[in-house]
């Protein structure tokens, strides 16, 4: 089978790799349908030291169950899934408080990779896969999108309201106009936000946004873009969505709460000195990690979908094979996609 690969920085390429199997009684083996690439995975990408071969970071996946463990008992082959990008065991204390995208049985290892691929092996399959009604053959393209959205980034950009505790009549602020950006703000209005402000410096992504449910956007950054979104607020937000992952996002997204307010952060860090003490004088609540994949869509998200209230699938603004898979990560790097689809027939 094809399976991606990073080649050097600045490039992937695909290696012929033989299929997955069952190695666990709780594996499940999917023949994938489609699959994209993330902004998370643009980190390795850009690495100067990435090494040849590397194995490729993509984690998200909608797919048709093909082979199943003996200790499989929710899916069966044939049915079609989500995959989404955490292996939560339903379980543990961990997953009942709904917080599956950091079980505590799976520490370490409760995350997908290497699944820009013709098939993949889900470990732990047991409850973490979402089965979706019927065939991929029974939904239009823009809903396949919205369906592969619910394997991270929906959720994702859903945990970070949640995790700020955003309510209705609240302002929010959404630090990142990528696709998990967008979702927070699809999310946000789900949860009743009055006010939702996007930082974006990028046309097109702000005016997704709006048509997302955003309020305004403000393309300032620093003190200049701490000062307009209080402008628009009328003071500071009650909570803010940080979802790129840097030290100046989360301090863009410090200065825009007042005190007391609440900041949810989703963005995989690439930081390591934002010391939790310089909340103190602020009374600021943080809260953040790995989303609640398969809590929120089977709570709530996959029945939104459905019922096409939510269309996040949007996100996902060029399609590209497997055999472009370098395209796609091409065009997501220079910005001229918010998120690559890549379609596996």
């Amino acid at each position: 089978m094809k399976k991606t690969v990073y080649t050097k920085a600045g490039q992937v390429g695909l290696v012929e790799v033989e299929r997955p199997h069952i190695e666990a009684p709780d594996d499940v083996i999917l023949r994938i349908v489609r699959t994209c690439v993330c902004g998370s995975d643009l980190w390795s990408y850009r690495n100067p030291d990435i090494e040849a071969g590397h194995q490729n970071s993509g984690h998200e996946a909608i797919g048709i169950v093909e082979k199943i463990g003996e200790a499989i008992t929710t899916v069966k082959p044939g049915d079609f899934v989500i995959a989404p990008f955490t292996h939560g065991c339903g379980e543990c204390d961990a997953c009942r408080a709904g917080y599956d995208g950091t079980c505590d049985r799976h520490i370490g290892i409760n995350w997908s990779d290497g699944v820009q691929a013709e098939y993949m092996r889900f470990e732990y399959a047991n409850w973490a896969l979402v089965k979706i009604p019927g065939q991929p053959s029974d939904y239009t393209e823009a809903m396949l999108k919205s369906f592969l959205t619910l394997a991270d980034v929906m959720p994702t950009g859903y945990h970070a309201a949640r995790v700020a505790h955003v309510k209705r009549g609240d302002k929010v602020v959404v630090i990142g106009d990528g696709a998990v950006g967008q979702c927070a703000v699809i999310a946000a209005k789900m949860r009743g936000a009055s006010q939702i402000v996007l930082m974006s410096r990028h046309e097109d992504r702000q005016q997704m946004a709006l048509e997302f449910g955003a309020t305004a956007v403000v393309a300032e950054r620093g003190e200049e873009g701490i000062a307009k979104v209080r402008e628009i607020l009328g003071g500071g937000a009650d909570a803010a969505l940080e979802c790129v992952g840097t030290a100046a996002a989360v301090d863009q997204a410090l200065g825009v709460l007042h005190n007391g307010g609440r900041l949810g952060f989703v963005g995989v860090p690439h930081y390591n000195n934002r010391a939790l003490g310089s909340t103190f004088a602020q009374n600021i609540s943080v809260a953040g990690g790995a989303a609640s994949v398969t809590t929120y869509d089977k709570q709530f998200l996959l029945k939104a979908v459905l019922d096409g209230d939510i269309n996040p699938g949007r996100v996902f603004t060029h399609s590209y094979s497997l055999d472009d898979i370098n395209q796609a990560y091409k065009d997501m790097d220079e910005r001229k996609t918010i998120k690559a689809m890549i379609v596996i027939e």
